[in-house]
């Protein structure tokens, strides 16, 4: 983690920089404002400002956001000033730390505002899988697409793939494609220099250039303008980038991981995203599997959080009962993981007793999470499969398995191996019925997926 400490409080932020750099943190130092801003459109960047109260936090904040630079501020005092504290929250500061400092206290505000706690949590064996894939390809400098839905992890693996790689001790920048307005994603990752547009007051460093020997997470980059994926194309083909009014190219050494929650084959035929790029980032493809089909991963990653947010409040670690782990189970996480995080952390304030019951595991508005989503999930397979059921009524068997296997071969495009075997039957039936269909003049799917044509 990148520690930016601003002021100097008479040397006592000297010894709180020393026991953050004990927790692995990289520190620098500012005096005041300018230096601030001077450092941070430099390019070294910080996951994280700790300003001496005697700053003027409130203008550093809108000197920050009137360039668009993103940071979490804590602030430091030399006195328990409740005053102090309040003015420092208001300005816009994160927490507030009493000096001298407590080392539990960094370590804490640290982890907390920063984030750095994510850990890698996972028994199942569809994830290992994934993960042991992770770790083959993490020592290259491939470039890495990581796809899934939302609130599977996709991040947390990007940060796996960066700690295993010859970079792991460079820097790891993350920049969230959807999250920034699309007229100024540009600056935020190829920089800008001096008057290039209206508020562009000095140089700024763009992520590209402050990723520099380290990793560059381009997340949701389904997200990105056609227009800028281009330039974005040429960045990683020439390993240089043109800062936004800009008159030379500057050298660049990077490793690229891009994550989508989105199908970027169905975004290319829509044209909504380049091919071209598409083939430069997808080198390497690691799917995530949505929790619902991590069965395994349910009890293991909801026991991690109900830890985690017990040591968090300051409650006693206690164990899941076993109604509570069936009511987990059966629910079917359309939020995946970062769904089951924000349950556990409200099972972990709602439980009373010894251990964590199902009266404790809650939806967000309050019900029991087995009554409030799984009962109506039943309910609605249930007419859904009535209403296929009815569907068929009138129709003969005959009718039935012939378009089942036509669509199955389609959705295979023609491949009759695994059409046969999602079918559960073999490629010597399944090309018999073909044979018989093309007789009857029914179009069948060719094996390369080409043409409509009569023929098995």
């Amino acid at each position: 983690m990148r520690l930016l400490i601003v002021g100097t409080l008479n040397g006592q932020l000297t010894l709180a920089s020393k026991m953050a750099m004990d927790k692995g943190a990289s520190v620098t130092h500012a005096e005041d404002i300018e230096q601030t801003l001077k450092v941070l459109r430099g390019g070294k960047g910080a996951d994280l400002l700790m300003v001496d109260v005697g700053i003027d936090i409130r203008e550093l904040v809108m000197r920050l956001e009137a360039e668009h630079i993103h940071a979490p501020i804590v602030a430091c005092g030399v006195s328990n000033d409740a005053r102090a504290a309040v003015a420092a929250i208001h300005a816009g500061a994160k927490e507030y730390i009493p000096l001298p400092p407590d080392p539990e206290l960094i370590a804490a505000v640290l982890a907390a505002v920063a984030d750095d706690t994510r850990e890698l949590v996972f028994r199942d064996e569809a994830m290992a899988h994934v993960v042991r894939l992770a770790q083959q390809i993490a020592p290259s400098d491939a470039s890495v697409m990581i796809t899934g839905e939302s609130g599977t992890g996709k991040e947390v693996l990007a940060r796996y793939v960066h700690s295993r790689s010859h970079r792991a001790k460079a820097p790891f920048i993350s920049v969230n494609c959807a999250a920034i307005p699309e007229a100024l994603l540009e600056s935020e990752l190829f920089g800008h220099e001096k008057g290039a547009f209206t508020g562009a007051v000095a140089r700024r460093i763009g992520k590209f250039e402050e990723a520099n020997g380290g990793t560059l997470l381009l997340d949701e980059i389904s997200e990105m303008d056609v227009r800028l994926q281009t330039k974005l194309l040429r960045a990683i083909q020439e390993r240089v980038v043109d800062r936004v009014g800009g008159s030379r190219p500057v050298p660049i050494d990077i490793r690229i991981l891009a994550t989508s929650n989105r199908n970027l084959v169905d975004a290319v035929r829509e044209g909504s995203f380049r091919e071209d790029l598409l083939f430069r980032l997808n080198v390497v493809n690691l799917k995530i599997p949505p929790l619902r089909d991590r069965p395994a991963d349910i009890s293991e990653l909801a026991q991690y959080f109900a830890k985690k947010y017990a040591l968090a409040n300051g409650v006693p670690v206690r164990p899941l009962s076993a109604e509570a782990r069936r009511t987990l189970a059966v629910n079917r996480w359309p939020g995946n993981v970062r769904e089951l995080e924000n349950t556990m952390h409200r099972a972990v304030l709602m439980a009373v007793g010894d251990e964590i019951g199902a009266d404790a595991i809650l939806a967000p508005d309050g019900e029991r999470l087995d009554k409030a989503k799984v009962m109506p999930a039943v309910a609605h397979a249930a007419l859904a499969a009535e209403q296929v059921t009815r569907s068929l009524v009138g129709r003969t068997v005959a009718d039935v398995e012939r378009d089942l296997i036509l669509e199955t071969l389609k959705h295979c495009l023609g491949n009759r191996t695994h059409a046969a075997n999602i079918l559960g039957i073999s490629i010597r039936t399944l090309r018999n019925k073909l044979n018989e269909y093309s007789g009857e003049g029914m179009p069948i799917p060719p094996p390369n997926g080409g043409e409509v044509r009569g023929a098995a």
